[in-house]
């Protein structure tokens, strides 16, 4: 469930398209209900050997739940694409 990003920029950090990312989101969700909770999202910091994965998974939800109803749905996931670049070392390239 890693990052799989052959790229990596000078400053470090990850780098893929938006579409890399999304389809990378939408495999944490391990129970397939069609979002992601602050659970899977930790465990896929966590899987990509990132730091502090309970503090910034509940910062990522925090930031991407819109409606506050504990999850990210897919309506929301620009939310947390937003969050990754800040945060969690990728870096967007569009092509």
């Amino acid at each position: 469930m890693t990052i799989k990003s052959k790229c990596v920029a000078s400053d470090g950090k990850r780098v893929m398209t938006t579409e890399e990312l999304k389809k990378w989101l939408k495999k944490i969700d391990t129970d397939k209900d069609g979002r992601i909770s602050k659970e899977e999202l930790r465990q896929a910091i966590r899987s990509t050997g990132g730091r502090f994965a309970t503090l910034k998974s509940r910062r990522g939800l925090r930031s991407a739940d819109v409606d506050q109803d504990g999850y990210i749905g897919e309506e929301e996931l620009d939310n947390l694409i937003e969050f990754a670049q800040k945060h969690l070392g990728v870096k967007i390239i569009h092509f």
